[in-house]
Protein backbone atom coordinates (compact mmCIF):
# COMPACT_ATOMS: atom_id res chain seq x y z
CA UNK A 1 0.00 0.00 0.00
CA UNK A 2 3.01 2.32 0.09
CA UNK A 3 2.56 2.92 -3.63
CA UNK A 4 -0.76 4.70 -3.20
CA UNK A 5 -0.87 8.30 -4.35
CA UNK A 6 -3.42 10.65 -2.86
CA UNK A 7 -4.26 14.24 -3.72
CA UNK A 8 -2.31 16.74 -1.60
CA UNK A 9 -3.27 20.12 -0.18
CA UNK A 10 -2.12 22.56 2.48
CA UNK A 11 -5.37 22.06 4.41
CA UNK A 12 -5.48 19.56 7.26
CA UNK A 13 -8.13 17.54 9.05
CA UNK A 14 -8.26 15.77 12.40
CA UNK A 15 -7.94 12.02 11.83
CA UNK A 16 -10.23 11.21 14.77
CA UNK A 17 -12.96 13.48 13.39
CA UNK A 18 -12.64 11.88 9.95
CA UNK A 19 -12.89 8.36 11.36
CA UNK A 20 -15.83 9.18 13.63
CA UNK A 21 -17.60 10.89 10.73
CA UNK A 22 -17.19 7.66 8.75
CA UNK A 23 -18.72 5.75 11.64
CA UNK A 24 -21.64 8.20 11.76
CA UNK A 25 -22.25 7.72 8.02
CA UNK A 26 -22.33 3.95 8.60
CA UNK A 27 -24.73 4.45 11.51
CA UNK A 28 -27.09 6.48 9.33
CA UNK A 29 -27.03 3.74 6.70
CA UNK A 30 -27.94 1.17 9.35
CA UNK A 31 -30.83 3.43 10.37
CA UNK A 32 -31.89 3.57 6.74
CA UNK A 33 -31.90 -0.24 6.51
CA UNK A 34 -34.18 -0.34 9.56
CA UNK A 35 -36.58 2.42 8.46
CA UNK A 36 -36.30 2.72 4.65
CA UNK A 37 -36.70 6.47 5.11
CA UNK A 38 -35.56 8.39 2.04
CA UNK A 39 -34.88 11.36 4.34
CA UNK A 40 -31.89 9.53 5.77
CA UNK A 41 -30.40 9.18 2.29
CA UNK A 42 -31.12 12.87 1.71
CA UNK A 43 -29.32 13.77 4.96
CA UNK A 44 -26.30 11.73 3.86
CA UNK A 45 -26.27 13.44 0.45
CA UNK A 46 -26.45 16.90 2.06
CA UNK A 47 -23.64 16.06 4.47
CA UNK A 48 -21.41 14.89 1.61
CA UNK A 49 -22.25 18.00 -0.44
CA UNK A 50 -21.13 20.24 2.42
CA UNK A 51 -17.89 18.31 2.99
CA UNK A 52 -17.03 17.75 -0.67
CA UNK A 53 -18.06 20.95 -2.43
CA UNK A 54 -18.22 23.85 0.04
CA UNK A 55 -15.84 25.80 2.23
CA UNK A 56 -18.18 25.47 5.22
CA UNK A 57 -16.03 24.37 8.16
CA UNK A 58 -18.36 21.65 9.41
CA UNK A 59 -21.04 19.44 7.95
CA UNK A 60 -23.61 18.23 10.49
CA UNK A 61 -21.84 14.89 10.87
CA UNK A 62 -18.34 16.35 11.07
CA UNK A 63 -19.61 18.85 13.66
CA UNK A 64 -21.04 15.97 15.73
CA UNK A 65 -17.79 14.04 15.31
CA UNK A 66 -15.86 17.11 16.51
CA UNK A 67 -18.05 17.28 19.61
CA UNK A 68 -17.44 13.57 20.30
CA UNK A 69 -13.69 14.11 19.96
CA UNK A 70 -13.91 16.98 22.48
CA UNK A 71 -15.99 14.99 24.99
CA UNK A 72 -13.58 12.06 24.93
CA UNK A 73 -10.48 14.32 24.82
CA UNK A 74 -9.06 12.45 21.84
CA UNK A 75 -5.63 13.58 20.82
CA UNK A 76 -5.73 15.55 17.56
CA UNK A 77 -3.71 14.00 14.77
CA UNK A 78 -3.61 16.21 11.69
CA UNK A 79 -3.74 14.64 8.26
CA UNK A 80 -3.89 16.01 4.73
CA UNK A 81 -7.46 17.06 3.94
CA UNK A 82 -7.31 16.58 0.14
CA UNK A 83 -7.73 12.77 0.18
CA UNK A 84 -10.70 13.18 2.51
CA UNK A 85 -12.31 15.75 0.19
CA UNK A 86 -11.82 13.34 -2.72
CA UNK A 87 -13.31 10.51 -0.62
CA UNK A 88 -16.26 12.79 0.24
CA UNK A 89 -16.83 13.34 -3.47
CA UNK A 90 -16.84 9.58 -4.03
CA UNK A 91 -19.27 9.27 -1.10
CA UNK A 92 -21.44 11.94 -2.68
CA UNK A 93 -21.56 9.95 -5.93
CA UNK A 94 -22.65 6.83 -4.07
CA UNK A 95 -25.23 8.61 -1.93
CA UNK A 96 -26.76 10.64 -4.79
CA UNK A 97 -26.93 7.43 -6.84
CA UNK A 98 -28.79 5.74 -3.98
CA UNK A 99 -31.15 8.71 -3.73
CA UNK A 100 -31.89 8.64 -7.47
CA UNK A 101 -32.40 4.87 -7.44
CA UNK A 102 -34.65 4.92 -4.37
CA UNK A 103 -37.96 5.51 -6.22
CA UNK A 104 -36.92 3.23 -9.09
CA UNK A 105 -35.61 0.26 -7.12
CA UNK A 106 -35.18 0.55 -3.34
CA UNK A 107 -33.26 -2.75 -3.19
CA UNK A 108 -30.57 -1.53 -5.60
CA UNK A 109 -30.49 1.75 -3.69
CA UNK A 110 -29.82 -0.21 -0.50
CA UNK A 111 -27.00 -2.16 -2.17
CA UNK A 112 -25.32 1.11 -3.21
CA UNK A 113 -25.64 2.39 0.36
CA UNK A 114 -24.23 -0.84 1.78
CA UNK A 115 -21.15 -0.46 -0.43
CA UNK A 116 -20.81 3.11 0.86
CA UNK A 117 -21.21 1.80 4.40
CA UNK A 118 -18.40 -0.71 3.81
CA UNK A 119 -16.13 2.14 2.63
CA UNK A 120 -17.09 4.26 5.65
CA UNK A 121 -16.42 1.39 8.06
CA UNK A 122 -13.04 0.68 6.46
CA UNK A 123 -12.13 4.31 7.20
CA UNK A 124 -13.67 4.33 10.67
CA UNK A 125 -12.38 1.02 11.96
CA UNK A 126 -9.16 0.40 10.05
CA UNK A 127 -8.05 3.86 8.86
CA UNK A 128 -8.22 2.49 5.30
CA UNK A 129 -9.19 5.06 2.67
CA UNK A 130 -10.84 3.51 -0.38
CA UNK A 131 -10.73 6.97 -1.99
CA UNK A 132 -6.94 6.69 -2.19
CA UNK A 133 -7.24 3.38 -4.05
CA UNK A 134 -9.72 4.90 -6.50
CA UNK A 135 -7.54 7.98 -6.96
CA UNK A 136 -4.35 5.96 -7.53
CA UNK A 137 -5.69 3.30 -9.88
CA UNK A 138 -8.53 5.08 -11.70
CA UNK A 139 -8.23 8.88 -11.56
CA UNK A 140 -4.47 9.23 -12.07
CA UNK A 141 -4.25 6.83 -15.05
CA UNK A 142 -7.19 8.63 -16.72
CA UNK A 143 -5.47 12.00 -16.22
CA UNK A 144 -2.19 10.80 -17.78
CA UNK A 145 -3.80 10.07 -21.13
Amino acid sequence: MNTLICPISKETANKAVVRITGFLIATLIVLYTLTSSVYIILAIVIDFIIRAFTSIKYSPLSWLATQIVKVFHLKPITIDKAPKIFASRVGFLFSITALILYPLNPQISLIVLLVLMAFALLEALFDFCVGCIVYTYIVLPLNKE
